[in-house]
């Protein structure tokens, strides 16, 4: 059986201001419609009892000439030709009435057809006696009042709406605007503000937009002195704790050999890389970060981190690219993948460079779901002990410093696959394109001193 494919309407069918150009034209085309049966039926009421007395009046002079057996007027008779039938059939019946009908069909008039009249008949001697006058100016004034209303009409419907779509133009601009300050401040950009006009003299009157702007505005600022006070905490931290940790490390190489003294200074060691992914953090969050960019071919970059690693990566080259980058940022961020999927993830791991793209797969248990769905989120992992989620924290600053994307995901059969896509490099001419080659400095050049990439969990 096949399915139904449901209708789905247009996107811009959702528009705020196609809905109130809807709502504009029906109420408007509403109104003119009841205001127009009002008044034509007002008007044609008033003309047709005004055409009623007239021959009714007529009908009383006639009635007295048939009487006196003098002349009946023109435009008079007995069961005259054209005489409506209802009308006889009352008049036969001993009353009297009005109708309005065709007139009788005047000499020479080839459609064979009168114009409207205005019929009034009463008894006669068991016949009828009739009169009729000219209904046609009426009925030309009705139909001339019926196409002045639906003049008006639209007239007054396109002037509505034009000015409607005026004045919900100015909201939904304004909303509009309050809606991109807010996806600037969603990608990072604490310094965007609304500044509705209407919030800048609080003794003005405010509509909801103002408000909505006013309440977005210090939100904004609110938000920001917070992240910027967090990030000075995080700063001031980490750098007090350098001094001692200096002073650690160095009473730490005087202790005896033993297995006590290497415990010490493996937690300084820890310490200090701890110190200093805080520090390179707190750069990253406040946006103050310098890149150096130059020409790279991408696949040695890659093969050097992974040397340098020491860990037991395959790499593939599927495809070369040169990409314009900075190169200790990227091998950061090689570096920390690399090592998250060792320390994470299950063998075997392998390095795949296609172009631009560099991804780093695992066999592990892959990336938990909060880290699919939020990205690396710093101090929290799955894994208890093995880290402080700030690797594919820091991975990733770095990939937005460099204009990389990085992607995180579980392929189907299992495991874990990072993709860092990289801007790809493209000469405009046929010069000699090797003036910036990569250096042959490893993943050393790290913001990391120690050059340690172990505090990388999935989980960050």
């Amino acid at each position: 059986m096949r399915r139904r494919r449901r209708f789905r309407s247009p996107s811009w069918t959702a528009s705020l201001t196609w809905k109130s150009a809807v709502f504009l034209a029906g109420m408007c085309c509403t109104l003119a419609a009841l205001l127009g049966v009002l008044v034509h039926t007002a008007v044609t009421r008033q003309t047709v009892e005004h055409a009623r007395e007239k021959a009714l009046a007529r009908l009383e002079v006639v009635t007295d000439a048939y009487e006196a057996g003098e002349p009946l007027p023109r435009g008079s008779g007995i069961d005259p030709p054209g005489l409506p039938a209802s009308l006889r059939a009352l008049a036969a019946g001993g009353e009297r009435g009005t109708v309005v009908a065709d007139g009788p069909h005047p000499p020479g008039d080839p459609d064979g057809q009168g114009g409207p009249a205005m019929w009034a008949a009463g008894p006669a001697d068991g016949r009828a006696l009739a009169t009729w006058t000219d209904y046609s100016h009426s009925a030309r004034t009705i139909a001339g009042l019926d196409r002045a209303i639906i003049g008006s009409s639209l007239l007054a419907i396109a002037a509505t709406l034009l000015v409607g779509l005026f004045a919900v133009g100015r909201v939904t601009r304004r909303l509009h605007q309050s809606a991109r300050v807010a996806r600037r401040i969603s990608a990072g950009d604490l310094d965007a503000r609304v500044k509705d006009p209407r919030t800048a003299r609080p003794v003005r009157a405010q509509d909801e937009v103002a408000i909505v702007a006013g309440a977005l505005d210090t939100m904004a600022s609110t938000l920001q002195r917070k992240l910027q006070t967090e990030q000075r905490f995080t700063a001031d931290v980490a750098h007090e704790l350098r001094t001692p940790l200096t002073g650690l490390s160095a009473a730490a190489e005087l202790l005896p050999p033993g297995r006590p003294a290497e415990l010490v200074r493996d937690r300084v060691k820890a310490m200090r890389a701890l110190t200093e992914d805080l520090l390179e953090i707190s750069r990253l969050d406040a946006r103050t970060e310098q890149v150096d960019l130059a020409v790279h071919d991408l696949a040695p970059v890659a093969e050097r981190v992974v040397r340098a690693s020491g860990t037991d990566t395959e790499v593939r080259v599927s495809a070369a690219a040169r990409v314009e980058t900075d190169r200790r940022r990227l091998e950061r961020v090689i570096g920390n993948l690399v090592a998250n999927a060792h320390r994470h993830g299950g063998p075997p791991v392998v390095l795949s460079v296609d172009g631009p793209v560099v991804s780093v797969r695992d066999h592990g248990p892959g990336f938990p779901a909060y880290l699919l769905d939020g990205g690396p989120q710093r101090f929290r992992t799955d894994g208890a002990g093995k880290g402080h989620g700030l690797g594919l924290t820091i991975a990733l600053g770095q990939a937005q410093v460099i204009g990389a994307r990085l992607d995180f995901g579980n392929p189907p059969d299992g495991g874990a696959l990072a993709r860092l896509t990289l801007p790809e490099y493209v000469r405009l001419d046929e010069g000699d394109s090797d003036g910036n080659p990569g250096g042959d400095g490893g993943p050393g050049g790290s913001d990391d001193p120690n050059g340690s990439t172990g505090n990388n969990p999935h989980a960050s």
